[in-house]
C-alpha cells in the first residue's frame, strides 16, 4: 500500500510540475503575466525532468504510465485554474487512461 501512494504521489506531482512549467509561459504568451513568470516556469520544469528519474520502473514505461495521470491532472487543472467543469467525456477519457496507467505500472512482471 506504501508503494501504491508513493507512486501515486509522485506521478501527480510530477504532472503538476509541468503543467506549472507549461502554464506560466502560456500566461506570458497571452500577455496576462510578467516575462520574470519564465524564471519559476524553467525551474517547474527542471523540477518534472528530475521527478521522471526517481521512478523505479524503466524509463519508457515511466513516461508511457506517467501520460495517463498527466491526462486527469490536466483536467483538473481545467476546472480549477480556468473554471470549466470536465464533461462526462472528460471522465471517460481519464478514466480510461489511468485504466492504461495502472496496467503499465502495476502488471505482473518477470523478475530480470
Amino acid at each position: 500500500m506504501k508503494h501504491l501512494l508513493t507512486t501515486t504521489g509522485l506521478y501527480l506531482l510530477t504532472a503538476v510540475a509541468e503543467i506549472v512549467g507549461c502554464y506560466l509561459p502560456w500566461l506570458w504568451l497571452q500577455q496576462r503575466a510578467p516575462a520574470w513568470v519564465l524564471l519559476p516556469a524553467a525551474a517547474s520544469l527542471a523540477l518534472f525532468v528530475w521527478l521522471l528519474t526517481l521512478h523505479p520502473a524503466a524509463s519508457g514505461r515511466v513516461y508511457a504510465a506517467y501520460g495517463g495521470v498527466y491526462v486527469a491532472t490536466a483536467l483538473v487543472w481545467l476546472w480549477w485554474m480556468d473554471g470549466i467543469a470536465p464533461t462526462r467525456w472528460d471522465y471517460l477519457g481519464a478514466g480510461l487512461s489511468l485504466a492504461g496507467m495502472a496496467v503499465l505500472v502495476w502488471a505482473p512482471r518477470a523478475q530480470a
